[in-house]
């Protein structure tokens, strides 16, 4: 056991000094700025001694710079820096990789190193660079280390340098005092090569390579501009790196992708792939824009709470005066040998026909004359024709008349038909089968809205721990954050949506109950004359209104492809609800269930979701949903013509082959009902082109474009409307003509503001990022804030268009208003 200890102590002896023979250790002092051209093998390693005074007030940036002059080598040459608290090593050639596992070398290298503070108020500190290699032949190499002058940067100062991947560039800024929010912005002339931002705590080591850059702190891609908001309470130290590298590919900001190598290893050159940079830090916004932002979307909403109140007061007075009048000019009935005036009709603010307070009856001095024949209809025969009607009434989702089949071919299918013969139903069942509109969207909005709220947190969460900026499309030159929100003012400028929806609904909730005071007097007026009133179909447009405010808040969040659904899907619902009013204006027995218009809407929301995951650059469904649009256009127009008194059945094909027979063919005879043939003809034309244009475009961003589909039918449906309105020699009264003024306005401003596109989720973060604007109104609200203001405001309006639109209707007879 002695014997084999003695031989291992010797045999280590033997050991060590073959390798002191062997391996060369030459230790020599070096200066800054001073560029030494060396050889080294594996038989001797150089280590590089240098001193430098760091201060406690004054960061100083030191950076390496290397160049391998040997063309080939076996085996890389590695560098250590040694530091006090700290250690740096890379090899050069630098290999960095890509996408697929593509390798790119580098035989220039730059790296900064970590300055770590220090509690002395000035110390000299000595860090060593260490250059050893395992290649037997002699590897040439070029080192130099220089003082980085600009490494801490200033307030407002622009700085530009030059990066590559294999020379990246990191710089310290010190938050000054009374500054607690800052905004990094880079920019750069050129577009690629792609590059990224990182803000890093004051730590070692820095993570300031391709490969490991997204390991700590926030990063986000760029081609020409990128801009993080830094928080001081986020970094203890008041102080952060500001580091940018440059990609080896620009995949991830939208460019080309290079040839896949035909060996596993082979070594790729990557070519000229340097950027030159410009980074400036600016102070943030303080607490007092927050406050003003804040009060500013307030106070414009909340004006319109105080506008519509003034407006109720002063129609309120006008009503007053003129029954005053008309008290003065009818003394008794005795003397005018006319029957007295309904107060329903000549009421009180409580009881009048406001456009603004009730859905109830609105007259004027020179149209009351022309009603009192009407008036004088006594009660008790309106009464009994409601008795009538309730003794064999049936609800289901469109007919619930008491006559059989052929009486309704016959009412529906006259060439002329008035609103009486298609508000036959009563009142009561109606009311309640529309009041479904309201509960069923409030059920949708519960069920609907609970796990975005959750979705989105979870997003924002996992921005905040991961610092992935590039998961979100914000308006970075102008997103404001607030706890752990990263853009504020896009979530608050929705809260006009929430405010005018609920005021909207607070509008229609007096009509109702005004209109139900009416018919509990069993007023005439209010039972046999005017547009049929039933408010489910408004509460459920107040509500989605809301709805639209609270999800759209939502999706600004976090926005981003995969969830510009919860943005849009409220839109579908509001679209589809205003052409449903519409319709059941004039056609109040046979518009559509809740249930069956829920489920379309469904569909439509669906379609919407399959396109924004399936449709980008997919020919078959486009062909599919293309064929489907059309299709739907087709049977819409068949129900809307023959008033739903038709069948889908398989004698269909028969049935249209002898209408083209008799029709066409037989005798040339035109469409019995020009005006609504007119109209879906027009429908027909716009949803075939749209179809076709979809096609044909094959649109990034499907969800805008089945928005778009909605919008233009609804205009088209509106603007049908209120022709065939004044066609019929009806008028728009003043309040209704100023509100479709005034909507028309804001609405073509909020289209300005919304196609200004400050960011797109249909590109890449980085190229997204290109369209990114400062802040245009209060430091604090940019254009997409502004088209939430006007867009809410222009809803508002819209909906109060199509409450008070008819309003001129309140005094003429059912039997007089046309259907159209």
């Amino acid at each position: 056991m002695l014997g084999f200890c003695r031989g291992s102590v010797r045999l280590c002896l033997v050991l060590m000094l073959a390798s002191c023979d062997a391996n060369v250790v030459i230790q020599r002092d070096a200066q800054f700025d001073v560029t030494y051209d060396d050889t080294v093998t594996s038989d001797n390693q150089t280590i590089y001694s240098y001193n430098h005074t760091v201060s406690r007030n004054k960061t100083e940036g030191v950076r390496v710079s290397v160049e391998l002059l040997s063309e080939s080598t076996q085996s890389p040459v590695l560098f250590v820096v040694r530091q006090k608290q700290a250690v740096l090593s890379f090899q050069v050639p630098l290999i960095l990789r890509g996408l697929y596992q593509r390798k790119y070398q580098y035989t220039q290298v730059g790296r900064t190193l970590c300055q770590p503070p220090t509690k002395a108020v000035s110390e000299t500190q000595f860090f060593y660079v260490d250059v050893s290699t395992l290649s037997s032949a002699g590897v040439h190499y070029q080192l130099r280390v220089s003082r980085v002058d600009s490494f801490t940067l200033q307030t407002d100062k622009k700085f530009s340098f030059n990066a590559t991947p294999s020379q990246p560039q990191f710089f310290k800024y010190v938050f000054p005092d009374g500054v607690d929010t800052v905004i990094v912005k880079v920019n750069s002339q050129k577009n690629f090569p792609c590059s990224v931002m990182s803000i890093q705590d004051i730590q070692c080591p820095v993570y300031d390579l391709d490969n490991n850059v997204a390991f700590i702190g926030m990063y986000q891609t760029m081609t020409t501009t990128a801009a993080i908001t830094v928080q001081r309470k986020d970094f203890p130290s008041n102080s952060f790196y500001v580091v940018v590298v440059v990609k080896t590919e620009d995949e991830a900001c939208g460019g080309p992708l290079r040839f896949y190598p035909l060996l596993p290893d082979e070594l790729l050159d990557a070519g000229n792939r340097s950027k030159t940079l410009d980074v400036i830090v600016s102070p943030a916004i303080n607490s007092e824009v927050y406050v003003m932002g804040m009060l500013f979307c307030l106070g414009i909403f909340l004006s319109f709470y105080l506008l519509t109140f003034l407006v109720a007061c002063l129609e309120n007075k006008r009503m007053n005066r003129k029954r005053e009048g008309l008290l003065n000019v009818d003394t008794s009935p005795a003397e005018t040998g006319k029957a007295p005036v309904s107060p329903y009709e000549y009421g009180s603010f409580a009881d009048n026909g406001s456009t603004l307070s009730s859905e109830a009856v609105t007259d004027s001095l020179a149209s009351a004359d022309g009603n009192y024949g009407y008036m004088e209809r006594s009660l008790e025969s309106v009464s009994r024709s409601r008795q009538e009607s309730l003794s064999s009434v049936e609800e289901d989702d469109y007919d619930t008349l008491a006559d059989i089949d052929s009486d309704k071919n016959i009412v529906r299918t006259k060439k002329f038909l008035c609103v009486s013969d298609l508000a036959r139903k009563d009142k009561r069942i109606l009311s309640k089968k529309y009041q479904i509109y309201f509960w069923n969207i409030a059920t949708i909005a519960v069920f609907y809205a609970l796990p975005v709220i959750q979705l989105v947190i979870t997003y924002q969460t996992v921005v905040n721990v991961t610092g992935n900026q590039d998961i979100c499309y914000y308006n970075f030159l102008c997103a404001h954050p607030l706890g752990a929100l990263s853009s504020f003012n896009n979530i608050l400028s929705n809260l006009g949506y929430v405010l005018l929806g609920l005021l909207f609904l607070l509008i229609v909730l007096q009509r109702d109950i005004l209109h139900n005071r009416a018919l509990e007097r069993n007023d005439s007026a209010a039972l046999e004359c005017g547009i049929p009133k039933h408010f489910g179909l408004y509460y459920a447009m107040g509500t989605a209104l809301m709805m639209e405010g609270l999800l759209s808040a939502c999706y600004h969040v976090c926005p981003n492809y995969t969830n510009f659904q919860f943005d849009t899907s409220f839109m579908y619902m509001i679209a589809g609800l205003c052409m449903l009013k519409l319709y059941q204006k004039r056609h109040p027995d046979i518009n559509a269930s809740a249930y069956s218009a829920y489920a379309c809407l469904a569909a439509v929301i669906f379609f919407s979701v399959l396109g924004v995951v399936f449709g980008k650059g997919n020919t078959a469904f486009w062909i599919i949903f293309s064929v489907i649009h059309i299709l739907a256009t087709m049977l819409l127009s068949t129900q809307l013509y023959y008033m739903g008194r038709w069948r889908l059945d398989s004698g269909i094909l028969r049935r249209m082959l002898y209408v083209i027979y008799t029709d066409c063919i037989r005798q040339c005879s035109g469409p019995m009902y020009i005006d609504r043939m007119v109209l879906l003809v027009m429908g027909n034309i716009v949803n075939w082109s749209l179809a076709a244009y979809g096609l044909i475009k094959r649109p990034n961003d499907f969800a805008s474009y089945l928005l778009a589909i909605a919008i233009c039918n609804l205009l088209l449906y509106f603007a049908f409307y209120i022709i065939m309105k004044l066609r019929s020699g009806e008028r728009i009264q003043c309040l209704a003509l100023v509100c479709i003024l005034f909507t028309a306005v804001v609405w073509g401003f909020a289209l300005f503001f919304f196609f200004q596109g400050l960011s797109t989720w249909q590109k890449t973060p980085a190229e997204s990022r290109e369209h990114n604007r400062e802040c245009i109104l209060l430091s604090f609200f940019d254009d997409h804030d502004i088209w939430h203001f006007l867009s809410s405001i222009a809803m508002f309006g819209s909906f109060l268009v199509l409450l008070t639109m008819d309003d001129d209707l309140d005094t003429v007879q059912r039997d007089k208003i046309y259907v159209f």
